[in-house]
């Protein structure tokens, strides 16, 4: 056998994991270890059932070339017969169904401890919507207590290459989940319209969120830290752009921030019977719009005609008659992207950011939109 060049042999290495995908150092291109003991249990399984198959690949290759060597035709070698051979039909039968059986033990112990949900110290209902995240914290007997949505906030000009992106591009959201460490959660997951999935890879949890439906999965984190996932089915144009993003907490941190959340759920619905500003209801809006609805109508209000309509100079957004505009933003309109965000936002909120959309840009429709207004509206159409 050739005696094989030692520089050679460490040149072709080097080769081969510069060309690794996009060059990825060669521990990302396996799952991660992750952060909870679900996590690591799947990663076990996983790297089992990694080497079961490489030492079943090596001893057919193995044999198979062995076999290609000294027994081909040209050495003088002729095939051996053994058809109907009972023996061997039963080894090459009962082998595999063995590794199987190996195999299948070990899985059936991890899925068993993944769908085990039951002693939760706290629930966490996680509802899909196109294209974001909405989490309710619910109580002991599954009221909401407070939620919010969690949104995109990668810059337009990131996603469109217009402008070098950041770090966590496209995996940066305004209102991370928040739970705390060393405590079992459950969640509660589903969806509003088409069916997304909630992944998050360090928590070692996936689960399908479908409209109509309610899937349950758990978690305990035991390490302090920001995990983020991504939904990962297709769930429409903006698929991309809806990430997840949570942040374990310190079990006494996470108790202030929670007492500190359940104050500003308070302070929220008594701002339903409230009267603001015209000033204020635009500094709320121009948030409200640039956290929902930039992605179709961009943020100069001009859209993309005509998929998404324009809303600058728009008859709906500056007609004297607002009931129109309240319906298409309250109940969306069948059949096109405009989704129904009575359900995904307060009164207040759908307040500031109608009354927003009628008077930025170059609309000035001349009248104020209050909570009161919303509440008349929907109340109407009970």
């Amino acid at each position: 056998m050739p005696k094989v060049n030692k520089n050679w042999l460490q040149g072709v290495v080097g080769l081969g994991l510069a060309l690794l995908p996009f060059g990825a150092r060669a521990d990302e291109l396996n799952m991660p270890r992750g952060v909870t003991e679900i996590s690591r249990s799947v990663y076990d399984l996983h790297m089992l059932i990694f080497w079961i198959c490489v030492v079943i690949g090596t001893v057919v290759f193995a044999v198979m070339f062995w076999s290609l060597v000294n027994h081909r035709k040209a050495a003088g070698h002729e095939a051996a017969q053994f058809h109907e051979s009972t023996q061997m039909e039963i080894i090459w039968t009962l082998v595999p169904v063995l590794i199987l059986i190996g195999m299948a033990f070990p899985a059936t112990q991890v899925l068993i401890q993944m769908y085990d949900t039951g002693g939760e110290d706290m629930t966490v209902e996680v509802r899909g919507y196109q294209w974001r995240w909405q989490y309710k914290y619910l109580d002991e007997d599954y009221n909401s207590t407070f939620g919010f949505f969690s949104s995109l906030t990668t810059p337009i000009d990131q996603r469109y290459n217009r402008t070098v992106k950041g770090e966590n591009y496209l995996l940066e959201v305004d209102n991370a989940l928040r739970i705390p460490i060393n405590r079992k959660v459950r969640f509660l997951v589903t969806s509003e319209d088409v069916i997304h999935a909630w992944w998050v890879p360090d928590f070692g949890i996936k689960r399908d969120a479908v409209p109509g439906m309610l899937n349950e999965l758990w978690t305990i984190v035991e390490e302090p830290g920001i995990y983020r996932g991504q939904c990962t089915e297709l769930c429409g144009k903006d698929h991309g752009f809806m990430p997840i993003v949570v942040e374990a907490l310190p079990e006494a941190e996470y108790d202030a921030w929670y007492a500190q959340r359940l104050e500003l759920e308070a302070a929220r619905k008594k701002a339903l019977s409230q009267t603001f500003s015209a000033v204020e209801l635009m500094t709320q809006g121009e948030q409200i719009y640039n956290t929902f609805c930039t992605s179709c109508h961009m943020p100069n209000g001009k859209g993309v005609p005509p998929v998404f309509p324009a809303l600058d100079g728009a008859e709906i957004a500056t007609a004297p008659r607002r009931a129109d505009h309240f319906e298409i933003v309250v109940n969306g309109k069948t059949g096109t992207a405009m989704q129904a965000f009575g359900r995904q936002l307060d009164a207040a909120q759908l307040a500031a950011v109608i009354h927003y959309e009628r008077h930025a840009w170059s609309n000035n429709a001349g009248d104020i939109t209050q909570p009161s207004d919303i509440v008349e509206f929907m109340s109407g159409q009970q």
